[in-house]
């Protein structure tokens, strides 16, 4: 039987998504929960995985296994076996030709700001400060020339092994709520800190440090060396992937 979870994270402790052999991983503490629930080893696969210091909102998995549980008691099972910072929310059988990864449309990210004078206290472990003014709406034209397809190679990690380098933008949005500043991506696929490094090169723009039209003229350029900094990873959250519907998934990761 394959089953489909939906889990959440705070990232903040862990050094990534992906198992490792030397330091705390959330694939790790989900293996190792649903391992005890099974009473034998479980090994699961991510829609999209995350950097250190990354958050989940609806992180997709399935696993494949032949242990007869209810739905249930995976998730309060789960649950009662993860650190208080991982939950399971959601379990559900899948077809066996489902793939978290593969059959996953798209993926989305929101990267929010905090954009006052004094750093935060409550929200530090979600949020990225900027003490400085941001113009959302100058960052939300700049964001504009991302849509579509494109080689996203002036926004890719050094580190990035991805085989190429062309990702297709979806939607794009930059919006001031209060005294944070969000931006929202959804595309086809990632490469690797490829939000953080749009983010990166977005805040000069709402900063007036950098024309509208920088960040069109680095996506075109293609390259990293010139483009801004990555941003940091407190800041940003893996909202989860969609779905076609008839995988009969949850509404927050169906289409």
């Amino acid at each position: 039987m394959r089953i489909a979870l939906g889990v959440e994270y705070d990232g903040t402790d862990f050094l990534g998504w992906q198992r490792l052999s030397h330091g705390a991983t959330v694939q790790g503490a989900l293996e190792q929960a649903l391992s005890r629930v099974a009473a034998q080893p479980v090994a699961v696969t991510c829609a999209g995985r995350t950097d250190a210091g990354v958050h989940g909102r609806c992180q997709v998995v399935h696993f494949d296994t032949d242990v007869e549980r209810e739905m249930r008691g995976w998730v309060l099972g789960a649950c009662s076996n993860l650190p208080p910072s991982v939950a399971v929310l959601w379990a559900q059988p899948v077809p066996d030709t489902f793939h978290a990864r593969f059959s996953a449309r798209s993926r989305r990210y929101r990267y929010t700001i905090l954009n006052r004078p004094v750093r935060a206290a409550l929200d530090a472990r979600y949020v990225t400060w900027e003490r400085h003014p941001l113009d959302a709406a100058a960052m939300q034209a700049a964001a504009q020339p991302l849509l579509g397809e494109h080689d996203f190679s002036a926004f890719r990690a050094v580190s990035c092994q991805a085989a190429h380098a062309r990702r297709c933008v979806l939607a794009v949005a930059v919006r001031r709520q209060g005294e944070q500043v969000i931006v929202e991506i959804e595309a086809n696929a990632f490469l690797h800190h490829m939000v953080r490094n749009i983010v990166g090169s977005l805040l000069p723009v709402g900063r007036g440090q950098q024309p509208v039209a920088w960040p069109g003229e680095l996506l075109a350029g293609r390259d990293r060396a010139v483009a801004g900094p990555t941003a940091p990873s407190s800041g940003l959250t893996f909202v989860g992937p969609r779905y076609e519907a008839h995988w009969g998934l949850p509404a927050e990761v169906s289409q």
